[in-house]
């Protein structure tokens, strides 16, 4: 064990920057926009906003009220928390994951980042959609710019971990959010001066409830739950580094709220630009990579604004995967004792030789298919439809059941220096019996079987 004095975010703003650059990612940037635009528009945000109060923001709560009560990673808080029984392996569930996701992730964030040196050379300035398509392509054809650009996102996000939490996670995300609402708040009032922007803007914020469904409800379930982050352990990390006197409801509300305007600004981003040039909204990688640049592509100083955007995708990535390595490195620090250099170098090389596979996926290891999948497919569905879900539904049992309101109302009431009574009450309900149905809910329709 490492008895070293932890690191902890040292102020307010620092803990929602922290905890908001966590759960902002490139789904806020791409998944959300492409989501709500193949499942009805703005009907689909009224269902997605109830999903994340009944299933998202609980589960956030409680990972959050843990960590902080534990003062540990993820692994050690369940163990510290529930000793000598096996709720730890929520907590192993939660390192799996978040090292699982890096392994996949840090490939797509290494797409962004060259497409910020692709949109400054103006290699990607077309209104073809077939020749952005091809410069994808190229992208991920080719083994040595996907294994390179993955290296750089680990080399960075590397470096950053090992200046510790307040002066690396704490210190870059005070700085890159802020960013972030700028630039897109720049790219969105350019994307509402176009003509015809009125169109998307109805899309998005006029609701059509004849196209509300049972698919579309559990989607939005769905991505109510990946969205903030929870399941893979990043909260309770994030949460053992949160102050005493944190207000954690109120904080978490503050990040989910934090995270929805930024979800709908991208889509006020791209929306009505893509009504305004007669642009499909497609969904997955396709419309971050090649829809994107064509839309940017099609108007008067599309390339300044197209560079914009890739540097906003970068920003949004390098949040989430701060949280995402630091849960590995919290625990090989804490838990097995190595320095925090040597826990996040030894996490680095690791996920350079697991991560290689998901890279490789779209050249030499295309044909290698486990289970039917690719690597990159793999791990995306392992942690999405299995991990994520088991662990947020296990989060829940435990506080809903083993850990008591008593527990829960001592923790988020601050020792009675709070008075969220009515609050509290709430959140113990809906995660004691709501949310573990809902993400039953999920989990199934994650496996195909409902």
């Amino acid at each position: 064990m490492n008895n070293t004095k932890r690191d902890s975010f040292t102020t307010g703003i620092g803990v929602i920057a922290a905890t908001l650059g966590s759960a902002i990612g490139l789904g806020n940037i791409w998944k959300f926009p492409s989501l709500v635009g193949s499942n009805g528009g703005a009907v689909f945000i009224l269902v997605y906003l109830v999903s994340t109060l009944l299933v998202g923001l609980p589960v956030m709560v409680s990972e959050i009220m843990l960590g902080r009560k534990a003062k540990a990673d993820a692994i050690g808080t369940l163990k510290k928390l529930a000793p000598n029984k096996p709720w730890w392996l929520v907590g192993a569930a939660g390192v799996l994951s978040a090292f699982l996701i890096m392994a996949f992730y840090t490939e797509v964030a290494g797409w962004v980042f060259a497409y910020v040196i692709k949109s400054v050379s103006g290699s990607l300035l077309s209104t073809d959609p077939q020749v952005t398509t091809a410069a994808f392509s190229q992208l991920i054809a080719d083994p040595m710019q996907s294994l390179i650009w993955q290296w750089i996102v680990l080399l960075l996000i590397g470096f950053i971990i090992i200046l510790g939490v307040s002066k690396g996670i704490e210190a870059t995300t005070k700085r890159l959010m802020p960013i972030l609402f700028g630039i897109l708040l720049v790219v969105c009032v350019r994307s509402l001066t176009l003509p015809g922007a009125g169109e998307g803007l109805a899309f998005l914020f006029n609701p059509d409830f004849s196209k509300l469904s049972a698919s579309v409800i559990l989607v939005a379930l769905g991505l109510s739950f990946f969205k903030l982050s929870v399941g893979m352990g990043t909260m309770i990390t994030y949460g053992s580094y949160f102050r005493d006197d944190q207000d954690v409801p109120f904080t978490a509300g503050r990040v989910m709220l934090g995270d929805l305007l930024v979800s709908i600004l991208a889509g006020i981003a791209i929306f009505p630009a893509a009504f305004a040039f007669g642009f499909e909204p497609s969904a997955g990688p396709s419309l971050l990579f090649i829809t994107i640049p064509a839309i940017f592509a099609s108007m008067p100083f599309g390339q300044v604004f197209m560079v914009l955007f890739f540097i906003l995708a970068s920003i949004a990535a390098t949040g989430a995967m701060l949280s995402l390595l630091e849960v590995p490195v919290a625990y090989l620090n804490e838990q097995i004792g190595l320095k925090r250099w040597q826990a996040t170098v030894v996490t680095l090389i690791l996920l350079a030789l697991i991560g290689s596979t998901a890279a490789l996926s779209s050249s030499v290891l295309a044909n290698i298919k486990p289970f039917g999948m690719t690597f990159f497919d793999l791990y995306d569905f392992a942690t999405s439809n299995i991990l994520l879900p088991l662990g947020g539904l296990f989060i829940c049992i435990f506080v809903g059941w083993v850990f008591g309101f008593n527990k829960v109302e001592e923790l988020l009431s601050n020792s009675g220096t709070l008075k969220n009574g009515p609050v509290i009450k709430a959140f113990f309900f809906v995660v004691k019996f709501i949310a573990p149905i809902l993400i039953v809910l999920i989990l199934l329709n994650g496996l195909k079987i409902i």
